[in-house]
């Protein structure tokens, strides 16, 4: 299973510029609202993606969706696991979490 991080570690690692966030859920969803600084690669587009998006496969990366029962962030991680990615974690609680404490969002709802 893959690594957890708190709303506050992420933050803080967004903060510091130490961190890739991926939005894995894509689209519609990622065009609205995002975490700041976040890319968007679902599950689907990870084999096809990851090199050209991620090329250090030893960098912090963090996967997200939007809620603890949303698995697109896990189902995006594992892929890039299988892939070589070495230091990946998952965001459990997700954009409605980071939403709800009133932190920074990105996208055409916060324009």
């Amino acid at each position: 299973m893959t690594a957890l991080i708190t709303r506050e570690e992420l933050k803080a690692a967004i903060d510091a510029g130490t961190v890739t966030v991926i939005d894995a859920l894509g689209g519609d969803y990622y065009a609205k609202q995002h975490l700041p600084g976040a890319i968007p690669l679902v599950e689907a587009e990870v084999a096809d993606r990851a090199a050209e998006l991620l090329p250090d496969r030893n960098a912090a990366i963090v996967t997200y969706c939007s809620n603890p029962a949303c698995n697109n962030s896990q189902a995006v991680a594992n892929r890039l696991e299988s892939l070589g990615y070495t230091q990946v974690r998952k965001y459990r609680e997700g954009i409605e979490d980071w939403a709800a404490a009133g932190l920074p969002l990105e996208g055409a709802l916060t324009a």
